[in-house]
């Protein structure tokens, strides 16, 4: 739960969900009229802020300088837009759709304002409670503008304001109960400051920068290929008759002319051509990493002292630098 005084370092400080994604920026804090309690803080959420959305602190824990609460960032985003009015109230009505859209038990809140004020809340309609033993009976605001309920103290010498945006005094001095849910900026108090710098945050976005296809075209081109072809030529043999075949030789026709032809043949070349697959062609992307500087300007506030003597120190670090950050909850 976060108290009054972790309130100031709450704002423009950033606001995590319960998966450690970054929400935005707190912005206001409101505080319950009875128990004076932070119950409410607002986040600027989109692109460039111009929304924003109301998460509940019951539950919240200040985590080193950021604040993280039980709810994812699409709830938040999600979360009804409310009013709030000149004064800084949240109405009844408004703040009865923020607790039902964040599954809160109106009645137990209710129960555990009164518990924490110390204070006795009837309805509206049953008029102004009676003074107790020792004590006085007055109106008060209860969280939203337009409910105001009786209540009734038993401290000796109370006395309530009616007035909307009034503090409620109690007989112990210097005690006051801030009226309506107003929010209050951290750092703006008489005692104290927030310092805030600038964090450059780079990040890398893809673009197209080119495209790459596959074209396929046809050349034609002279080859050269040497093959073995073969022909027939003439040749004319004579051959000797001898005893043995004379008688072979003279079976035939008597003298006279007569002619003898034989064929030739001769091989050659025939070209013909054939599509065969020879290699397969792609287009693959690889990526590659290369460091690149980038260089910013960020701003920084700093903060000077008039009038403090030069003896005044204030805790630091090991670095030297003022420690404001109560560190609790998970490191």
């Amino acid at each position: 739960m976060i108290t009054r005084d972790e309130v100031r370092i709450l704002l423009d400080h950033p606001v995590y969900d319960g998966e450690g994604n970054k929400i935005g920026e707190a912005k206001h804090v409101f505080f319950d009229d009875m128990s004076g309690r932070p119950e409410w803080v607002s986040v600027k959420t989109g692109m460039f802020g111009t929304s924003e959305s109301f998460i509940p602190i019951r539950d919240a824990e200040l985590v080193e300088d950021h604040l993280e609460v039980p709810y994812l960032k699409d709830k938040i985003k999600g979360a009804p837009e409310v009013d709030v009015d000149s004064q800084g109230h949240l109405s009844e009505s408004e703040e009865h759709r923020l607790y039902d859209y964040y599954g809160i038990d109106w009645g137990g809140v209710l129960r555990d304002d009164t518990k924490d004020s110390g204070e006795v809340r009837t309805d509206k309609n049953t008029g102004r409670g009676k003074a107790g033993a020792a004590g006085a009976a007055g109106t008060a605001r209860v969280p939203g503008k337009d409910r105001t309920a009786t209540r009734t103290t038993t401290t000796a010498g109370t006395t309530s304001a009616a007035a909307a945006g009034t503090s409620a005094t109690t007989g112990k001095a210097g005690t006051a109960a801030t009226a309506g849910r107003t929010g209050v900026r951290a750092g703006q108090g008489a005692e104290s400051m927030t310092r805030i710098e600038e964090e450059m945050h780079v990040r890398v976005e893809r673009r197209e920068t080119g495209r790459a296809k596959l074209h396929k075209y046809v050349v034609t081109e002279d080859v050269e290929q040497t093959v073995p072809v073969r022909h027939e030529e003439v040749r004319v043999v004579r051959e000797p008759i001898t005893e043995a075949d004379r008688e072979a030789a003279m079976s035939g026709a008597e003298i006279g002319e007569a002619d003898y032809e034989v064929t030739l043949h001769e091989e050659r070349p025939v070209v013909e051509t054939r599509a065969v697959p020879v290699e397969r062609v792609r287009l693959t992307t690889e990526e590659r990493v290369e460091n690149e500087t980038v260089r910013g300007r960020v701003r920084k506030e700093r903060i000077e002292s008039e009038g403090v003597p030069d003896d005044v120190t204030q805790r630091g670090d090991a670095a030297g630098r003022g420690r404001d950050v109560p560190r609790r909850g998970r490191p």
